[in-house]
């Protein structure tokens, strides 16, 4: 097969074209990327249960949390009446009676601790009839792996009603996985507790668990969306994502349900999932997503509620002639501000305080999530009261639209109708935002998708997966056939630069036994994480874009044969950048013809993802049986790919 490629340019390329979307699913946030290793520090937590339109909650405040030891004649009970935080009001009345009870935390699936590593301990405390000794461990099977002892004498910012701060460094002496997280006294007394928080000693920035974190970092990704998702409608409007919570003391952030708490409910399961006590906790708030996107060097892309709770679960909404819309636009121009505002502006003020005095660049908005219009959901109009809002204050930020949750229905269509309509208002909308989960024969088959396309308003291809299967827990679902379907859409959207300015895959990330969904592209448990075979392709085309698309005489056969492919170039290292996908069951052979003035460029290094079998996906056990290795080629016509992969070929000088 051979594959001519011509010098002329077809199309520029975005920069940063390839991002992330980021949502708390799967406990993506709490009891993921954010390092917190309890559950519940703050007695908070609520147990949530229903179905669309009926949708309630219950106080838990004891959740995860338990005597120590088994048989204690003690009492450990959530109260109020004077709180640490009149935000989260409730907090754990302990009573003992013996020396050495106390509470434990049975953190998800338990504490992993790493030899050697320090881990940071906070907690508040109001020694109500107590002046010994604070005792905290962790502990398996009897045997104590981390341990620090401190006085109640020891405690320091004291709060007006005697809640002090107490703060150490917990060594692990040995490695150890499901571990109990104890917090016992060393005498009988009374004590009340609040924010009980522990954090291992390498998380980035004391925010973020580092493996994780890397994961990210070496996607290279251009952009991040955050933060979702259905998390910023809520299955209720006051279950919504409310951006001014997250920017106070991690204590003081008001605790809320998680709307993927309630995911898969039904008659069967009495309208309560397993995840019924899935929460948020607020730790990884706006400043923190400001923040990853800096370390990561993505451009932070936030989306914005206009005023609907989810429309697949709810049909509430904030009428637009209301003072409760109102609040929700001028939440988006706060929001601005706290991004880009001098320090001399109130909410720029308040980005300096939390530690970050240089303006953190926001470029780009999205204007809802998965929005469309019905004859209630007035979503259009409200696009443009935002857009006229947003664009009177910050000219310069650039809005991105929703073309509803699918691609092929009346209201995709609609939407685009909408958009078409105006796009000859400048800055009315710089790219719509696009969501399929398909079958990886979808993808197969719609390659050419954006080939016809208009290009007077943009895309943003936010949120898409290939699904061989579907479904809660299932790290199986991510096989390197979704992947290949994957790899070879986005050779289409790569060809179509010019109309697709931006692609994020979904979910991200998924703790293992904590998944509302699959696939996902990064999956994990307390110790360890490891990329799927969609990661890889990811990450293969992120780290390989060039600046522009290059024209090439395309086989019509190629696609019949399983064979799909895209060219770039890079004026910046002035190499040839073939991406190919062989998802045929048989080795392919194939011929690159280059234009004569580029005749000296013949070094082919290649990057490859393949595997033995379509079904064939990682795991926590093999994390590297599907990952890319290393290959270099001899000449133009002596490139052989192996059936079932992925490869890029850099061709330089």
């Amino acid at each position: 097969m051979k594959i001519k490629i011509n010098a002329e340019e077809k199309s520029k390329l975005q920069e940063g074209m390839i991002g992330l979307f980021f949502e708390d699913i799967n406990y993506a946030a709490d009891g993921g990327l954010y390092a917190e290793m309890l559950e519940n520090r703050s007695f908070e937590f609520v147990k949530a249960a229903g179905e669309a339109k009926d949708y309630w909650t219950e106080y838990d405040g004891s959740y995860a949390w338990s005597m120590y030891p088994a048989g204690a004649k003690g009492s450990a009970r959530p109260v109020s009446g004077s709180p640490h935080s009149e935000e989260n009001p409730h907090y754990m009345r302990l009573q003992t009676e013996h020396a050495g009870e106390g509470i434990q935390n049975k953190a998800y699936e338990g504490i992993y601790l790493k030899k050697g590593m320090e881990y940071k301990l906070v907690f508040w405390a109001r020694c109500v009839r107590f002046a010994g000794d604070f005792r905290v461990f962790v502990e398996k099977g009897g045997t104590q792996y981390a341990q620090v002892r401190i006085s109640a004498s020891e405690g320091q910012e004291e709060t007006c009603n005697h809640f002090r701060r107490y703060e150490a460094l917990m060594c692990a002496e040995k490695d150890v996985e499901k571990g109990s997280f104890v917090l016992t006294l060393s005498e009988p007394g009374t004590v009340e507790l609040d924010f009980v928080s522990l954090f291992p000693g390498d998380a980035v920035c004391g925010i973020f668990r580092r493996d994780l974190f890397d994961m990210l970092k070496e996607l290279r990704p251009g952009f991040l969306r955050f933060p979702g998702g259905c998390i910023v409608e809520g299955n209720t409007l006051a279950n919504r994502y409310r951006f001014k919570d997250s920017l106070k003391p991690v204590w003081a952030r008001r605790n809320n349900w998680n709307r993927w708490a309630v995911h898969g409910n039904n008659e069967e399961n009495r309208y309560e999932s397993v995840y019924s006590h899935y929460n948020q906790t607020l730790g990884l708030g706006y400043y923190e997503y400001f923040l990853l996107c800096e370390l990561i060097g993505a451009k932070p892309l936030p989306v914005l509620n206009v005023g609907f709770a989810c429309q697949y679960q709810s049909d509430e909404m904030a009428a637009i002639d209301s003072p409760e819309f109102q609040e929700f636009l001028q939440d988006a121009l706060d929001l601005i501000e706290f991004a880009n505002g001098e320090e001399n502006t109130p909410w720029g003020a308040v980005r300096v305080q939390m530690g970050h005095r240089e303006p953190f660049g926001l470029s780009m908005l999205g204007i809802g999530n998965e929005q469309w219009q019905t004859e209630q959901a007035d979503f259009f109009q409200r696009y443009e009261i935002f857009e006229k809002t947003i664009h009177r204050q910050a000219p310069q930020i650039r809005l991105i639209g929703s073309a509803g949750p699918d691609v092929t229905s009346e209201r995709y269509e609609r939407a685009w109708e909408f958009y078409h309509a105006h796009g000859s208002q400048e800055n009315f909308v710089y790219a719509v935002d696009e969501h399929y989960y398909v079958k990886p024969q979808w993808l197969y088959d719609h390659v050419d998708f954006y080939d016809n396309y208009p290009r007077d308003v943009k895309v943003f291809s936010g949120e898409y997966a290939a699904h061989p299967t579907s479904g809660f827990n299932k790290p199986q679902a991510n096989t390197l056939e979704g992947a290949l379907a994957e790899a070879a859409f986005l050779t289409g959207v790569e060809r179509n630069a010019d109309v697709v300015y931006l692609a994020s895959y979904a979910p991200l990330l998924a703790r293992l036994g904590y998944a509302q969904w699959s696939p996902d592209m990064i999956w994990f448990d307390a110790a360890a994480c490891y990329g799927s075979p969609s990661y890889y392709v990811q990450k293969m085309y992120a780290c390989n874009m060039g600046d522009v698309m290059l024209e090439t005489c395309l086989d019509k056969t190629a696609a019949a044969r399983g064979v799909f492919y895209s060219v770039s170039g890079s004026e910046k290292t002035g190499e040839v950048i073939v991406k190919i996908v062989n998802s045929g069951d048989e080795r392919l052979e194939i011929e690159l013809e280059l234009p004569e003035i580029w005749a000296d460029r013949g070094r082919i290094q290649a990057t490859i993802l393949t595997g033995p079998e379509r079904e064939a996906h990682n795991s926590i056990a093999e994390p590297q049986k599907l990952a890319p290795y290393e290959e270099q080629f001899g000449g133009l016509d002596s490139i052989v790919l192996p059936p079932l992969s992925f490869t890029v070929l850099r061709i330089g000088k």
